[in-house]
């Protein structure tokens, strides 16, 4: 693996510490100290602002923009993008100390730190100002979002005189003349506005979609125990209140704005503000993270640097998405930044649904009735490819495409399969009947038939499969037989034909005639599999064993992201992987396949994939411990764990991974706890690190949660039940219950 960690934070289990501060790295931290709530998400930029290069970033699930791209003159190639729009700034202050406004790539500091407390989702940046004339101010901006009433949020500043003695002025802002840093354009046009000496309100629509967006604060400033008086003002985009406060040295002054967040008109705001407080937000915060760490948290002994990786993982998980709102969904980059445009993928169903599935099946539930929601999306999509059915976008927000790149957006299917499979493995996991009867079932129908219409027959009739698809390695387009495109349409003609068989009523209900089964079921076993027998190895696609080889390790670490240092169609002339894609399906269906299988297909495509994408990393991983690869599989954990913490693909900057950090779950559970649930019986086969001590996570079953405690010689399973739960550990069964089951780790698997 040619990328290498650009460590940069402190280690530390609990907490996330800048020690100082580095205008190169700021928007690498801004990513970073990103905070969420899936409602909001506001990027870790500085309050103050300032000429520091940044991406100052807001954004809001659900709030998202328009815009045209002008006629390709072609049917199906998409016209319209959607993307998540940058919004109200309502952190924004000025710092103005004697006529010197406050600015960190000009100032002079001293004592700089800040800190991301993963307990509490408390952001706390402190540093002392030294000014112009030589004096200092110490300066502690904190902020948090509330988990619970995710419509809310407080900012804090502390402003304390060193040996400063002069006129201190604050201004409290919330501003909507954001500019969206990929557009280039600020998409808010302000309806209302109002300033008073204790709150503030602006309500903005987007400009295309009309989406209504109101934000309130209140605001209160105090010195030494004195209420400070503030005079309120409006701006052409922007409502604020400004203070001014004497300060000398050894007093401080306190600055406190609560802001209430809301896509519709709430009159009594701000009586709901004044029952809230930093501390009470605080407390409330802290407690419901403590709830998330005793359902989550996978503890790792001997090994801070991962623990704090994974640690990270879990909480940006839980910031981005735990199921507060049915239909929502999980954006590329989650509300950390403006990449991907804030859509949603195809790894949504097959990255992201296996973390909640077992931490949160609230969540899990509805991130598929997104997919429902939007099924008459993809039923339009799949009529403009003249396909019948459904086809499921490959990026989307409101459901509708918004990849205008024909190649990704015409030929992937694998966000279609990816519903398939996510409803799979939902009901494997879950058991929920009803689910698939009100919503499964019918999203399976739709993506049948879109298959059944996408595919064709070879010239002698007797094979089906796809042509002219791109799998999910990316480097390669407009091949034909895509061994994962063909094995996912053979899956899903399978699953949807039970599915409708097991629920009477079902295929009368969605007009699943006998004669359309009968195709499916033709079309499923003529499916074509590209596969070298006697090597025992599936072939990416038709032709792929044919194609020039490049040796990855070689490729200087200055041309990384690939994207954007070599012609786009360069990539496609070789053998290169961007991300698992053969690989990818036998770890979905891992126990279809022999052991020899998964070493031979391990060994032939793992050399060729570069992990241009962050979905890569944790699939060698897992597939590696697997295969008792050990270092293997703890070098590429590592690379998982803190892909954006120390910024291997050196594009943390433009917002985090969301779904790799996913899948750095996936990467211990999975890997090292060698959990697979793609079978009729949940199996582990744990092993440990040599580096480790032991580590420590839970999953959640029908029957309780499952306690798998790994230690250096053995197993204890325990089960948070009074129920009974039957499970395979390295291949034998057990049956758990709230009584410790000890099982020693065979030597093969130390």
């Amino acid at each position: 693996m040619a990328k290498k960690a650009d460590r940069y934070f402190e280690v530390n289990p609990w907490k996330i510490v800048e020690t100082h501060f580095d205008p190169a790295y700021a928007k690498v931290a801004e990513s970073i100290f990103a905070l969420g709530n899936e409602y909001m998400g506001v990027r870790g930029y500085f309050d103050e602002g300032g000429t520091t290069k940044s991406l100052t970033g807001s954004y809001f699930n659900g709030i998202y923009e328009r815009e045209n791209l002008g006629s390709g003159g072609y049917k199906g190639v998409v016209n319209d993008t959607e993307f998540m729009v940058n919004a109200v700034n309502w952190l924004a202050v000025k710092v103005i100390a004697d006529g010197e406004t406050l600015d960190l790539a000009k100032c002079k500091i001293e004592d700089y730190r800040r800190s991301l407390d993963l307990k509490t989702g408390l952001l706390k940046r402190e540093f002392i100002w030294v000014t112009g004339k030589n004096v200092r101010i110490r300066l502690r901006f904190e902020r948090l979002l509330a988990m619970e009433h995710t419509t809310e949020a407080v900012q804090k500043i502390t402003a304390e005189s060193v040996d400063f003695d002069g006129e201190l002025q604050i201004n409290l802002e919330s501003d909507f003349g954001m500019i969206h840093q990929m557009h280039q354009k600020n998409y808010w046009d302000v309806q209302e506005k109002k300033a008073e000496s204790t709150y503030t309100y602006i309500a903005a629509k987007t400009i295309h979609t009309d989406i209504y967006l109101f934000s309130g604060s209140v605001v209160c400033g105090e010195s030494n125990g004195k209420v400070l008086e503030a005079a309120g003002y409006v701006e052409e985009k922007k409502a604020g209140v400004t203070y001014q406060v004497s300060l000398k040295p050894g007093k401080q002054a306190v600055f406190i704005k609560k802001t209430w967040n809301g896509m519709e008109d709430m009159p009594d705001w701000r009586e709901q503000l004044s029952h809230v407080s930093y501390e009470s937000i605080l407390a409330e915060n802290e407690e419901w993270w403590s709830e998330v760490w005793k359902k989550s948290d996978i503890e790792i002994y001997g090994d801070e640097e991962n623990q704090q990786g994974i640690r990270y993982c879990i909480f940006q998980m839980m910031q981005t998405y735990h199921g507060a709102k049915a239909g929502n969904n999980i954006g590329a980059k989650g509300l950390t930044g403006e990449a991907y445009n804030g859509n949603a993928f195809w790894d949504t169903e097959t990255y992201c649904l296996p973390f909640f599935l077992f931490n949160n099946r609230k969540a899990a539930k509805n991130l598929l009735l997104f997919r429902y929601q939007t099924l008459g999306e993809a039923k339009k999509r799949a009529e403009a490819l003249d396909c019948k059915g459904a086809f499921y976008p490959i990026a989307t927000i409101s459901g509708r495409e918004c990849c205008n790149l024909w190649q990704h957006a015409s030929l992937q299917l694998q966000a279609s399969t990816g519903v398939a499979y996510g409803i799979w493995i939902y009901e494997k996991v879950t058991k929920d009947r009803e689910f698939i009867e009100q919503y499964g079932a019918e999203m399976l129908v739709e993506i049948s038939r879109m298959l059944a219409t996408r595919g064709d027959w070879s010239a002698d009739g007797t094979k089906y499969g796809y042509y002219c698809v791109m799998g999910p390695d990316e480097f390669q387009m407009m091949v034909n037989h895509n061994c994962y495109t063909n094995f996912m349409g053979k899956f899903t003609f399978v699953y949807t034909l039970r599915v409708l068989n097991e629920h009477e009523g079902l295929a009368e209900k969605f007009h699943v005639t006998k004669e359309e089964q009968e195709d499916w079921k033709k079309k499923a076993e003529a499916m074509l599999l590209p596969y070298d027998e006697n090597r025992q190895i599936f072939e990416q696609h038709d032709g792929f064993f044919k194609l020039p080889h490049v040796d990855v390790d070689a490729i200087p670490m200055e041309e990384f992201p690939l994207y954007h240092h070599w012609s786009y169609d360069r990539i496609y002339r070789n053998d290169m992987i961007k991300q698992p894609d053969v690989l990818m399906f036998m770890l979905l269906f891992n126990h279809a396949f022999t052991k020899e299988q998964l070493l031979a297909n391990y060994e032939f495509y793992e050399p060729k994939c570069i992990h241009e994408s962050s979905l890569s990393p944790s699939v060698h991983s897992i597939l590696a411990a697997q295969l008792k690869k050990k270092k293997e599989a703890f070098d590429f954990f590592g690379f998982a764990t803190r892909m954006d913490l120390d910024n291997y693909n050196r594009n943390t900057e433009e917002g985090l991974h969301t779904t790799s950090i996913a899948a750095a779950w996936m990467n211990i559970v999975y890997g090292f706890g060698g959990m697979r649930s793609d079978d009729e019986i949940l199996a582990f086969s744990p092993t440990i690190p040599i580096c480790w001590n032991g580590y420590r996570f839970r999953v959640e079953t029908d029957n309780g949660t499952i306690i798998v405690n790994v230690k250096t010689d053995r197993v204890e399973m325990t089960l948070e039940s009074d129920r009974e739960c039957e499970v395979l550990v390295y291949g034998e069964k057990y049956i758990l219950s709230s009584k410790r089951t000890e099982i020693a780790i065979p030597e093969e698997w130390r």
